[in-house]
């Protein structure tokens, strides 16, 4: 029997009123996100934090003044716990924040202490990008390398039409479907948006998401629906990918259209579905005069999601960065990041 380490990774959120502005200055101050060097970076940070912080507050005051994501992803820990305890190897499923507690530095010392003979590396990102998934391991990495980490790594870069997923998505459709069945809704799948320059530079990340949806169609067998991909949360000057889910409901309220909105690239329930989706689109969407307003929950630990993200750990290539979708190797002691023929460089938004 050999230990095994599972690392989930995921974004993370404040805990507390007082610490969202330190939260968006964490993560206002990724390479990742800001590509600035420092000290601009830093500056640039402190300063978009600071004006956001009171906005964010009031995000978060509608969910008790902080964020429900630990929380989610602790749950997730205990259910991928469970379904990997059957296995002869022993495993432990460890949780890795990048923007709030627990982060990688904490995470290391753990995984340290249990002494395990190979780490896997998960992200609760089910589609790759270079400002989540990528961000996440480099900051990983460079904690192992500090702290003296030695286990063979192996990391799951990706699983954007694992069949799990799909099908854990297509049910949580179908149960919504016989909510309404008085209606014929249109199906947007909503995922967090990106600035078109990312996605130029070679992100693959839209691709995945397109992935995602015709997984999830083709579980559905629904061909009488129609649906939309589109992309929310859109922020700045910056030209952003698109159709953007705010002009989408609009279109629909137009149009007099009932919409169910599948918030496709998220796998926990956040501010971004529980505020901006469930209140703030909501409420656009009585304004707009769209007739039906729904959404699906996540998947959080639905049973077929969490034995997706099992299997994926049990059928790992050892040592490698791999998954079903995408293959990526990573360069020893460099920080490239190859997604199919295209070089990320530095792993930089």
């Amino acid at each position: 029997m050999s230990k095994k380490a599972v690392i989930l990774f995921n974004l993370g959120g404040p805990d507390a009123p007082q610490s969202v502005e330190p939260f968006l200055f964490n993560l206002f101050n990724d390479p990742a996100i800001i590509g600035l060097p420092n000290p601009f970076r830093f500056l640039v940070a402190k300063l978009i934090s600071w004006r956001r912080g009171p906005t964010a507050r009031e995000i978060y005051a509608h969910l008790g003044g902080k964020s429900p994501l630990l929380e989610q992803t602790q749950s997730q820990q205990q259910a991928l716990q469970a379904s990997l305890s059957t296995d002869e190897d022993e495993y432990r499923v460890f949780i890795a924040m990048r923007y709030w507690h627990p982060r990688a530095e904490a995470t290391v010392r753990e995984v340290i202490a249990y002494d395990p003979e190979e780490v896997i590396l998960l992200p609760l990102y089910p589609q790759f990008s270079t400002t989540t998934t990528a961000s996440s391991v480099k900051e990983w990495h460079e904690q192992a390398k500090k702290q003296g980490l030695k286990a063979v790594h192996s990391t799951i870069c990706c699983y954007p039409a694992e069949d799990g997923f799909a099908k854990a998505y297509a049910a949580l459709i179908s149960d919504k479907l016989s909510q309404m069945k008085d209606v014929n809704p249109k199906l947007l799948f909503s995922a967090h948006g990106l600035p078109k320059k990312i996605v130029d530079a070679g992100d693959p990340y839209p691709d995945q998401v397109e992935k995602s949806v015709a997984a999830i169609i083709a579980r559905l067998n629904r061909p009488d629906l129609s649906h939309q991909v589109c992309y929310q949360s859109r922020v700045g000057p910056l030209e952003w990918i698109g159709p953007d889910t705010e002009e989408e409901i609009r279109k629909a309220g137009s149009e007099g259209q009932p919409l169910l909105v599948i918030p496709v690239a998220f796998v926990s329930e956040h501010s971004e579905t529980l505020v901006e989706l469930d209140i703030e689109y909501g409420e656009l969407a009585k304004e707009a005069g769209v007739p039906r307003y729904e959404r699906v929950p996540t998947v959080t630990i639905n049973e077929k999601f969490v034995e997706a993200l099992a299997n994926l750990v049990r059928k790992r290539q050892s040592g490698q960065i791999a998954s079903n979708e995408a293959k990526l190797s990573v360069l020893r002691g460099q920080e490239d990041v190859f997604a199919g023929n295209i070089l990320l460089r530095g792993v930089q938004r």
